[in-house]
């Protein structure tokens, strides 16, 4: 179970994961060793999946953002892994998500421009039969985090001991 130091270490992690693990401790309290092994235990338990470098996407010319909303009339499961398989082999996706509602996937893609975006889209419905795609494009970019809201998390409540 994680605690409100395991929260805060991991709200210091999502914020930038190249602080220190001694600059970690000295802000949640801990000494050096107890903090690493709690980063390393929660890298272990799967909380913590990877750490990775956000990227402007201007400096690496991926400035245009599509949201991709897919209906199928196919609902096999088959068909799903055929499209997850190929949807995952397109470095162009960086979300993917299977939806409740009018529409049945949801794709988040990343090109350089429209024209980027329509080879994308000519290689997409060629590999796999789609009943409907619409495609909005993000004119500006009003927030983006990759960091997860924290406040949700059950911690453990510390009970003092008695003397």
């Amino acid at each position: 179970m994680i605690d409100r130091i395991d929260r805060k270490i991991l709200q210091i992690l999502q914020e930038d994961c190249t602080v220190p693990v001694a600059e970690i401790g000295r802000r949640v309290g801990l000494s050096t060793t107890p903090c690493w092994r709690r980063i390393q235990k929660l890298e272990e338990d799967g909380v913590v999946q990877r750490r990775v470098a956000v990227l402007d996407p201007r400096q690496v010319n991926a400035k245009v953002t599509a949201f991709v909303a897919i209906t199928t009339n196919q609902h096999s499961e088959d068909w799903l892994k055929r499209f997850a398989d190929i949807v995952s082999q397109m470095p162009e996706v960086v979300e993917f998500y299977r939806m409740a509602g009018q529409v049945d996937y949801l794709l988040r893609v990343v090109v350089p421009d429209i024209e980027a975006y329509d080879v994308f889209y000519k290689k997409l419905i060629a590999r796999i039969e789609i009943a409907d795609v619409s495609t909005t494009f993000a004119m500006e970019q009003i927030k983006y985090t990759t960091a997860l809201p924290l406040q949700f998390v059950a911690t453990e409540k510390v009970v003092a001991e008695k003397a």
